[in-house]
């Protein structure tokens, strides 16, 4: 009988973040805001790091392919939400439910998997400056960054198979505003310990595994930096692994709560919370992070826009000008 049901199912109702009309249009604006700036500072960081050679690094590589991931991920559930939010049926099909968890999964995997990569191209440049551009060549650099999109849709597959497979029996309704393991769990009608396990035991591995490798790597990091007589090179260690761990901070101190807390406190409500912060919020913030603490980043800008811009604008203005004197 729950097999039947499960194959019937056909949709999810998502309950969103608001039941007011008035919360719903505030929201609505309050995140379209949010959305547009994630996706202008990410798409503007990977515009900027290709247009200057000074930035053609490993340390920004690795940064263009994290804003590219930000807007995607960000893409996967803020556009649905937005809609959603001025909607009178917050429905979602059962395949698009899944593929949304499907990209949402692996693109937080390859985001997780990125802030190692970048903690230890930094252990690298700071502890092993004379064999970075070795360590870190480029061939290895997209060696790292393709490996780290490929364990995302690898363990993505594991996950979305692991729900997907529950029968869904009781209700359809999703109290949450995105299709995410957690409250799918709880629409279950069979015994889900062993998928929580399951996901719990991938989400560990993930994580724990590249806050083992950004803890280690900072720990060699901070050990060198204390040894440098150079104020200026130690002022810039610090500022650019001051950047990183504030968006790891922030990263993994929400995505841990709500995947690695025991399911017994679980709470709908405050997951909500947590999920805004990693998948709208965060996204945006990255970019802003690492562009107002990095002097390169904010150099390259002020050259793009000194050497690029204002010579168009100021091609335009003349040709207006000359326009004019004829008319």
């Amino acid at each position: 009988m729950a097999r039947k049901n499960y194959t019937l199912l056909t949709e999810f109702i998502l309950l969103g973040l608001a039941d007011s009309r008035e919360q719903q249009v505030f929201l609505f604006f309050f995140f379209s805001v949010i959305y547009t700036v994630t996706v202008v500072g990410n798409v503007g960081m990977i515009l900027l790091i290709r247009a200057d050679s000074r930035l053609h690094t490993p340390m920004y590589f690795f940064l263009a392919n994290l804003s590219f991931v930000d807007v995607c991920y960000s893409s996967t559930i803020t556009p649905k939400m937005l809609v959603d939010l001025l909607s009178e049926k917050k429905s979602i099909s059962f395949a698009g439910c899944f593929l949304q968890m499907y990209f949402f999964i692996a693109l937080a995997t390859t985001e997780c998997i990125l802030f190692g990569l970048m903690a230890h191209d930094r252990y690298v440049a700071i502890c092993n400056p004379l064999l970075y551009s070795l360590i870190m060549s480029r061939t290895v650099c997209l060696k790292m960054a393709a490996g780290a999109f490929t364990a995302g849709l690898l363990n993505s597959v594991v996950n979305t198979s692991c729900v997907s497979s529950l029968p869904f029996c009781s209700s359809n309704v999703i109290h949450h505003f995105f299709c995410d393991s957690p409250p799918l769990f709880k629409l279950s009608c069979s015994d889900t310990h062993l998928h929580e396990s399951i996901l719990s035991t991938f989400a560990g591995v993930n994580m724990v595994g590249a806050l083992l490798v950004i803890l280690t790597s900072y720990c060699y990091i901070l050990f060198s930096i204390f040894r440098m007589h150079a104020g200026e090179g130690r002022r810039k260690a610090f500022s650019t692994c001051a950047s990183h761990l504030t968006a790891i901070m922030l990263f993994y101190s929400t995505s841990i709560y709500t995947y690695l807390r025991p399911s017994s406190s679980y709470s709908l409500t405050q997951d909500k919370v947590a999920s805004i912060f990693y998948t709208v919020v965060i996204p945006m913030l990255n970019p802003l992070i690492y562009s107002l603490r990095n002097k390169e980043v904010k150099m390259a800008l002020w050259n793009v826009i000194t050497r690029k811009m204002v010579p168009s604008l100021l091609g335009l203005f003349g040709e207006f000008s000359a326009l004019n004197r004829v008319h």
